[in-house]
């Protein structure tokens, strides 16, 4: 973990799930962290369980349905600390309703959470990298990223549209010293599923997916690992993954079987 030792980082989705782990690791690698999210009590919660000094550590609470200050918030940072090392954009909300019933305000909002802050936020700290030649953007996006799949139309396709920007983004900063890591987990033990949007409010249910999936911590350090290695993207999960090799190889086959799955 020498590698993280005095960067510094900002996780947007820190309240809980893998923001929160990823938080929690990077203090014991001795990264100086910004944790940013809606809730103001669950940051500093976390915030407590880092135990990072406040030399060290800024509570930055903000919501991803609107990032028009993200200027400014970025400005925040560079006054306390200097510089933004790693900007890690893993907040988001994910969907459970099928898409004749899900309003095009909620399709809004998923694309205005999943993506466009994304973009805002990775816009916001792009000069303070440029000038210092080096930076590394990670993007949470997610198997749904790679192919759609019932009751997350919205959802999949924010995901999706994560994929097109920041592979042209990458290409775009690399010369200047900036990398791009795009990630797609599939099932991880995390609230997502609880906090899901559908057509009524909130879905309120943990997937059994979810709740028997590889843990929060587990996928954190495997991000960490694939940021000091230098990938490019990554997928994170179980044998759910092996659908995005047989959608591209076996397009037909992949229709068939995805036809099957429960979207719970």
């Amino acid at each position: 973990m020498g590698f993280f030792k005095d960067k510094v980082i900002w996780i947007t989705g820190a309240s809980s799930g893998i923001g929160e782990a990823l938080a929690l690791e990077l203090a014991k690698g001795e990264a100086r962290l910004i944790i940013s999210a809606r809730r103001e009590d669950e940051l500093k919660r976390v915030a407590a369980l880092t135990k990072l000094p406040d030399l060290d550590l800024m509570i930055l609470p903000f919501d991803l349905n609107d990032t028009s200050k993200a200027t400014a918030l970025t400005a925040n940072i560079i006054n306390k600390f200097g510089r933004i090392d790693i900007l890690v954009n893993n907040g988001g909300m994910s969907q459970r309703s099928e898409m004749e019933k899900t309003s095009i305000e909620i399709d809004r909002e998923l694309m205005e959470v999943n993506y466009f802050s994304a973009v805002n936020l990775t816009r916001a700290v792009l000069p303070y990298m440029k000038r210092q030649k080096s930076g590394n953007i990670i993007v949470i996006s997610s198997v749904a990223g790679k192919f759609g799949f019932y009751l997350r139309s919205g959802y999949s396709a924010a995901k999706h549209a994560l994929h097109g920007f920041f592979d042209s983004f990458r290409l775009e900063t690399e010369k200047d010293g900036i990398k791009t890591l795009i990630v797609c987990p599939g099932k991880i033990n995390t609230n997502i599923s609880l906090n899901a949007v559908t057509d009524k409010g909130k879905h309120g249910k943990m997937d059994v997916s979810h709740a028997n999936a590889m843990s929060a911590g587990e996928c954190a350090n495997i991000i960490l690992k694939a940021i000091q290695n230098n990938q490019e993207e990554i997928l994170i999960g179980g044998k759910e993954l092996t659908a995005v090799k047989i959608k591209r190889f076996f397009p037909k086959w992949f229709g068939k079987i995805i036809r099957k799955q429960s979207p719970f």
